[in-house]
């Protein structure tokens, strides 16, 4: 058996990463099994709270417009359709 001078890959006595407990996104507190990713009814309400006032917004490109249809509006386009 060759000693660990010989072995090529460094030699690290470290414990295994323990992964910390997941952390609520609205207040940083341990996060509770039952309102999961949240730690409590609250924290889970204001997150629904905010999604539904349209506060979280999901930013998009606007696709360029044809040349055609440069007035038209999405009603318009839909009658066109039928």
């Amino acid at each position: 058996m060759s000693s660990s001078s010989d072995d090529p890959r460094p030699v690290t006595c470290v414990e295994p990463v323990r992964v910390s407990a997941a952390c609520c996104p609205e207040c940083r507190k341990p996060v509770d099994k039952r309102y999961r990713p949240f730690c409590s009814k609250r924290c889970a309400d204001v997150d629904l709270h905010r999604w539904m006032s349209e506060s979280y917004r999901v930013p998009v490109l606007d696709a360029p417009e044809q040349a055609g249809d440069a007035g038209a509006s999405l009603e318009d386009k839909k009658e066109n359709e039928l």
